[in-house]
């Protein structure tokens, strides 16, 4: 059963240009790696020559083109997130 509090998509163009929605805060990013917060849950992009194009934080809308390698999917609930600190004390 999922819960659903949000919503998110997103549009890969021939691994070199993406369209996401349902994006909350951009964690960090740089030429290969963009780390990121959607509605539902953390999402992580890899590749080379990343760029930001354009950024709504009004409509969560996000651009990105470069050379696209990997789409990872994290952890739903951002408050779960774990600082190094957290995981060594839990």
């Amino acid at each position: 059963m999922n819960d659903i509090n949000g919503s998110h998509s997103l549009i890969l163009e021939n691994r070199s240009r993406l369209e996401l929605t349902g994006v909350t805060d951009v964690d960090r990013f740089d030429e290969q790696e963009i780390a990121l917060f959607t509605q539902l849950g953390e999402l992580t992009i890899k590749g080379t020559g990343l760029h930001i194009n354009e950024m709504s934080v009004g409509s969560g809308k996000l651009s990105v083109e470069g050379d696209i390698t990997a789409l990872i999917y994290g952890d739903k609930d951002r408050k779960k997130k774990l600082t190094l600190f957290g995981k060594l004390v839990k």
